[in-house]
Protein backbone atom coordinates (compact mmCIF):
# COMPACT_ATOMS: atom_id res chain seq x y z
CA UNK A 1 0.00 0.00 0.00
CA UNK A 2 1.37 3.43 -0.94
CA UNK A 3 1.54 6.07 1.78
CA UNK A 4 1.08 9.72 0.95
CA UNK A 5 3.77 11.92 2.48
CA UNK A 6 4.55 15.59 2.98
CA UNK A 7 7.29 17.09 0.84
CA UNK A 8 10.83 16.10 1.76
CA UNK A 9 12.64 19.10 3.28
CA UNK A 10 15.18 17.82 5.82
CA UNK A 11 18.26 15.63 5.74
CA UNK A 12 20.26 14.11 8.60
CA UNK A 13 24.03 13.79 8.19
CA UNK A 14 25.62 11.61 10.91
CA UNK A 15 29.14 13.05 11.26
CA UNK A 16 30.07 11.88 14.76
CA UNK A 17 32.11 8.83 13.68
CA UNK A 18 35.78 8.53 14.58
CA UNK A 19 36.98 7.62 11.09
CA UNK A 20 39.09 4.70 12.32
CA UNK A 21 39.44 3.21 8.82
CA UNK A 22 41.44 6.23 7.68
CA UNK A 23 43.63 6.78 10.73
CA UNK A 24 46.04 8.41 11.40
CA UNK A 25 44.74 11.08 9.01
CA UNK A 26 41.61 11.51 11.12
CA UNK A 27 43.36 11.85 14.47
CA UNK A 28 42.87 15.63 14.45
CA UNK A 29 40.84 16.18 11.26
CA UNK A 30 37.26 14.90 10.94
CA UNK A 31 37.11 12.32 8.16
CA UNK A 32 34.29 14.31 6.58
CA UNK A 33 36.73 17.20 6.03
CA UNK A 34 39.41 15.13 4.31
CA UNK A 35 39.96 16.47 0.82
CA UNK A 36 38.81 14.92 -2.42
CA UNK A 37 40.77 16.87 -5.03
CA UNK A 38 40.35 20.39 -3.57
CA UNK A 39 37.15 20.14 -1.50
CA UNK A 40 36.24 18.31 1.69
CA UNK A 41 34.17 15.15 1.32
CA UNK A 42 31.36 16.92 3.16
CA UNK A 43 31.24 19.66 0.54
CA UNK A 44 30.15 17.10 -2.08
CA UNK A 45 27.51 15.68 0.26
CA UNK A 46 25.95 19.06 1.05
CA UNK A 47 25.95 19.93 -2.64
CA UNK A 48 24.04 16.71 -3.38
CA UNK A 49 21.51 17.43 -0.64
CA UNK A 50 20.84 20.96 -1.89
CA UNK A 51 20.48 19.75 -5.48
CA UNK A 52 17.81 17.31 -4.28
CA UNK A 53 15.76 20.14 -2.78
CA UNK A 54 16.80 19.74 0.85
CA UNK A 55 16.13 22.95 2.79
CA UNK A 56 17.41 22.02 6.26
CA UNK A 57 20.48 19.89 7.03
CA UNK A 58 20.87 18.41 10.51
CA UNK A 59 24.45 17.44 11.37
CA UNK A 60 24.79 14.92 14.19
CA UNK A 61 28.26 15.65 15.55
CA UNK A 62 30.48 14.35 18.32
CA UNK A 63 33.43 15.49 20.38
CA UNK A 64 36.31 16.97 18.37
CA UNK A 65 34.04 17.71 15.39
CA UNK A 66 33.84 21.49 15.93
CA UNK A 67 35.77 21.99 12.68
CA UNK A 68 32.70 20.88 10.72
CA UNK A 69 30.59 23.69 12.13
CA UNK A 70 33.48 26.12 11.56
CA UNK A 71 33.74 25.05 7.90
CA UNK A 72 30.19 26.26 7.28
CA UNK A 73 30.86 29.68 8.80
CA UNK A 74 32.60 32.87 7.71
CA UNK A 75 36.36 33.10 8.06
CA UNK A 76 36.59 36.86 7.97
CA UNK A 77 40.38 37.21 7.77
CA UNK A 78 40.66 34.78 4.87
CA UNK A 79 37.75 36.32 2.98
CA UNK A 80 39.19 39.82 3.46
CA UNK A 81 42.58 38.75 2.12
CA UNK A 82 41.10 37.01 -0.90
CA UNK A 83 39.05 40.09 -1.74
CA UNK A 84 42.04 42.41 -1.30
CA UNK A 85 44.16 40.24 -3.61
CA UNK A 86 41.46 40.06 -6.26
CA UNK A 87 40.99 36.30 -5.91
CA UNK A 88 37.27 36.64 -6.32
CA UNK A 89 36.80 33.25 -7.99
CA UNK A 90 38.05 31.42 -4.89
CA UNK A 91 36.14 33.79 -2.61
CA UNK A 92 32.92 33.11 -4.53
CA UNK A 93 33.43 29.36 -4.06
CA UNK A 94 33.84 29.78 -0.32
CA UNK A 95 30.82 32.03 0.04
CA UNK A 96 28.63 29.70 -2.06
CA UNK A 97 29.05 26.94 0.54
CA UNK A 98 27.84 29.05 3.46
CA UNK A 99 24.37 28.17 4.74
CA UNK A 100 21.34 30.34 4.32
CA UNK A 101 19.83 31.52 7.63
CA UNK A 102 18.29 28.53 9.37
CA UNK A 103 19.53 26.01 6.78
CA UNK A 104 21.81 24.04 9.13
CA UNK A 105 21.48 22.67 12.67
CA UNK A 106 24.05 20.84 14.78
CA UNK A 107 23.16 18.31 17.48
CA UNK A 108 25.52 16.20 19.59
CA UNK A 109 25.69 12.42 19.83
CA UNK A 110 27.09 12.03 23.32
CA UNK A 111 28.37 8.46 22.92
CA UNK A 112 29.30 6.27 19.91
CA UNK A 113 26.29 3.95 20.00
CA UNK A 114 25.86 3.38 16.28
CA UNK A 115 24.21 4.87 13.20
CA UNK A 116 20.69 4.21 14.45
CA UNK A 117 21.37 6.11 17.66
CA UNK A 118 22.97 8.98 15.72
CA UNK A 119 19.85 9.35 13.56
CA UNK A 120 17.63 9.20 16.67
CA UNK A 121 19.57 12.16 18.12
CA UNK A 122 18.12 14.34 15.32
CA UNK A 123 14.48 13.53 16.16
CA UNK A 124 13.53 16.86 17.77
CA UNK A 125 14.93 18.90 14.88
CA UNK A 126 13.35 16.75 12.19
CA UNK A 127 9.96 16.53 13.88
CA UNK A 128 6.99 14.70 12.41
CA UNK A 129 7.92 14.72 8.73
CA UNK A 130 9.84 12.51 6.28
CA UNK A 131 13.58 13.00 6.19
CA UNK A 132 16.64 11.89 4.28
CA UNK A 133 19.72 10.29 5.77
CA UNK A 134 22.97 10.70 3.85
CA UNK A 135 26.14 8.95 4.99
CA UNK A 136 28.76 11.70 4.88
CA UNK A 137 31.73 9.58 3.81
CA UNK A 138 30.08 8.17 0.67
CA UNK A 139 30.36 10.31 -2.47
CA UNK A 140 28.15 9.26 -5.37
CA UNK A 141 29.31 10.63 -8.71
CA UNK A 142 25.98 10.89 -10.50
CA UNK A 143 23.89 13.27 -12.58
CA UNK A 144 21.28 13.83 -11.35
CA UNK A 145 22.57 13.19 -7.84
CA UNK A 146 21.75 9.95 -6.06
CA UNK A 147 19.44 11.59 -3.52
CA UNK A 148 17.60 13.46 -6.25
CA UNK A 149 16.98 10.12 -7.99
CA UNK A 150 15.51 8.77 -4.74
CA UNK A 151 13.37 11.89 -4.28
CA UNK A 152 11.82 11.34 -7.74
CA UNK A 153 10.69 7.87 -6.65
CA UNK A 154 9.56 9.10 -3.22
CA UNK A 155 7.37 11.76 -4.82
CA UNK A 156 5.57 8.98 -6.71
CA UNK A 157 5.38 6.26 -4.06
CA UNK A 158 5.64 7.91 -0.64
CA UNK A 159 6.62 5.43 2.05
CA UNK A 160 10.31 4.79 2.59
CA UNK A 161 12.95 4.75 -0.15
CA UNK A 162 16.41 3.19 0.12
CA UNK A 163 19.34 3.69 -2.27
CA UNK A 164 21.06 0.44 -3.24
CA UNK A 165 23.81 -0.83 -5.51
CA UNK A 166 24.84 -4.31 -6.53
CA UNK A 167 27.98 -5.81 -5.04
CA UNK A 168 29.82 -9.09 -5.59
CA UNK A 169 28.29 -12.05 -3.76
CA UNK A 170 31.58 -12.47 -1.92
CA UNK A 171 31.25 -8.93 -0.47
CA UNK A 172 27.67 -9.04 0.84
CA UNK A 173 28.77 -9.78 4.42
CA UNK A 174 30.24 -6.26 4.62
CA UNK A 175 26.97 -4.38 4.04
CA UNK A 176 23.33 -4.03 4.90
CA UNK A 177 21.53 -6.16 2.29
CA UNK A 178 18.01 -5.85 0.88
CA UNK A 179 15.64 -8.81 0.69
CA UNK A 180 13.60 -8.09 -2.48
CA UNK A 181 9.94 -8.89 -2.98
CA UNK A 182 9.79 -10.81 -6.26
CA UNK A 183 11.77 -9.64 -9.29
CA UNK A 184 14.87 -7.57 -8.49
CA UNK A 185 16.09 -6.97 -12.06
CA UNK A 186 14.77 -3.41 -12.41
CA UNK A 187 15.96 -0.20 -10.80
CA UNK A 188 12.88 0.15 -8.57
CA UNK A 189 12.52 -2.87 -6.31
CA UNK A 190 9.84 -3.69 -3.73
CA UNK A 191 11.32 -4.90 -0.43
CA UNK A 192 10.18 -7.47 2.11
CA UNK A 193 13.18 -7.33 4.43
CA UNK A 194 16.78 -6.37 5.06
CA UNK A 195 19.66 -7.66 7.12
CA UNK A 196 22.79 -5.98 8.47
CA UNK A 197 26.05 -7.70 7.45
CA UNK A 198 24.71 -11.22 6.88
CA UNK A 199 27.07 -14.16 7.34
CA UNK A 200 28.78 -15.19 4.11
CA UNK A 201 26.53 -17.34 1.96
CA UNK A 202 23.31 -16.26 3.67
CA UNK A 203 22.55 -12.90 2.00
CA UNK A 204 19.06 -12.69 0.42
CA UNK A 205 20.43 -10.70 -2.56
CA UNK A 206 23.48 -8.75 -3.67
CA UNK A 207 21.70 -5.38 -3.31
CA UNK A 208 23.68 -3.42 -0.74
CA UNK A 209 22.28 -0.43 1.14
CA UNK A 210 24.62 2.34 0.10
CA UNK A 211 24.16 5.39 2.27
CA UNK A 212 21.11 7.20 0.87
CA UNK A 213 17.71 6.89 2.60
CA UNK A 214 14.34 8.64 2.70
CA UNK A 215 12.47 7.62 5.84
CA UNK A 216 9.21 8.31 7.64
CA UNK A 217 9.25 9.84 11.15
CA UNK A 218 7.71 6.72 12.68
CA UNK A 219 11.28 5.39 12.59
CA UNK A 220 12.21 7.61 15.55
CA UNK A 221 9.68 5.80 17.75
CA UNK A 222 11.25 2.47 16.86
CA UNK A 223 14.80 3.71 17.36
CA UNK A 224 13.87 4.84 20.89
CA UNK A 225 13.76 1.22 22.07
CA UNK A 226 15.91 -0.45 19.43
CA UNK A 227 18.31 -2.98 20.96
CA UNK A 228 21.93 -3.46 20.01
CA UNK A 229 22.66 -5.30 16.78
CA UNK A 230 25.74 -6.04 14.69
CA UNK A 231 28.93 -4.78 16.30
CA UNK A 232 27.13 -4.17 19.59
CA UNK A 233 25.66 -0.94 18.18
CA UNK A 234 22.14 0.36 17.55
CA UNK A 235 21.76 -0.32 13.86
CA UNK A 236 19.59 1.78 11.57
CA UNK A 237 18.97 -1.29 9.43
CA UNK A 238 17.39 -3.17 12.35
CA UNK A 239 14.92 -0.35 13.04
CA UNK A 240 14.07 -0.08 9.34
CA UNK A 241 13.35 -3.82 9.27
CA UNK A 242 10.82 -3.29 12.07
CA UNK A 243 9.28 -0.32 10.27
CA UNK A 244 8.86 -2.49 7.18
CA UNK A 245 6.19 -4.50 9.00
CA UNK A 246 4.07 -1.32 9.08
CA UNK A 247 5.01 0.68 5.99
CA UNK A 248 6.13 0.23 2.38
CA UNK A 249 9.81 0.26 1.44
CA UNK A 250 11.17 0.68 -2.08
CA UNK A 251 14.79 0.05 -3.03
CA UNK A 252 16.16 2.22 -5.83
CA UNK A 253 19.27 1.11 -7.70
CA UNK A 254 20.49 4.59 -8.56
CA UNK A 255 22.68 5.40 -11.53
CA UNK A 256 26.15 6.61 -10.58
CA UNK A 257 29.55 5.60 -9.26
CA UNK A 258 29.93 5.23 -5.50
CA UNK A 259 33.14 6.16 -3.69
CA UNK A 260 33.54 4.98 -0.07
CA UNK A 261 35.76 7.77 1.24
CA UNK A 262 35.82 6.27 4.73
CA UNK A 263 38.25 3.68 3.39
CA UNK A 264 41.86 4.48 2.44
CA UNK A 265 41.72 2.98 -1.04
CA UNK A 266 38.21 4.32 -1.59
CA UNK A 267 39.42 7.81 -0.72
CA UNK A 268 42.34 7.44 -3.10
CA UNK A 269 40.06 6.23 -5.91
CA UNK A 270 37.70 9.16 -5.33
CA UNK A 271 40.56 11.64 -5.62
CA UNK A 272 41.83 10.13 -8.85
CA UNK A 273 38.41 9.59 -10.45
CA UNK A 274 37.05 13.05 -9.70
CA UNK A 275 40.31 14.80 -10.62
CA UNK A 276 40.30 13.06 -14.01
CA UNK A 277 36.77 14.43 -14.67
CA UNK A 278 37.66 18.03 -13.89
CA UNK A 279 37.98 20.22 -17.02
CA UNK A 280 40.67 22.33 -15.32
CA UNK A 281 42.67 19.45 -13.85
CA UNK A 282 41.86 16.36 -15.88
CA UNK A 283 44.74 16.51 -18.35
CA UNK A 284 47.34 17.20 -15.68
CA UNK A 285 45.87 14.52 -13.42
CA UNK A 286 45.96 11.96 -16.22
CA UNK A 287 49.61 12.73 -16.91
CA UNK A 288 50.49 12.53 -13.20
CA UNK A 289 48.84 9.11 -12.87
CA UNK A 290 50.40 7.89 -16.13
CA UNK A 291 53.87 8.99 -15.01
CA UNK A 292 53.52 7.04 -11.78
CA UNK A 293 52.46 3.90 -13.63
Amino acid sequence: MTQTSPRLRKAVLPVAGLGTRVLPGTKTTPKELLNVVDRPILSYIVEEARAAGIEHIVFVTGRFKQAIEDYFDHQVELETQLEAKGKTDILDQLLAELPRPGEMSFVRQMAPKGLGHAVWCARDVVGNEPFAVILPDVIVDAEPGALKQLVAVFNETGGNVIGVERVAESETHKYGIVDPEGDSSGRRIAMKGMVEKPAQGTAPSNLSISGRYILQPRLFDLLADQGKGAGGEIQLTDAMARLMTEQDFTAVEYEGVTHDCGDKIGLLRANVALALKRPDLGEAARKAVSDLL
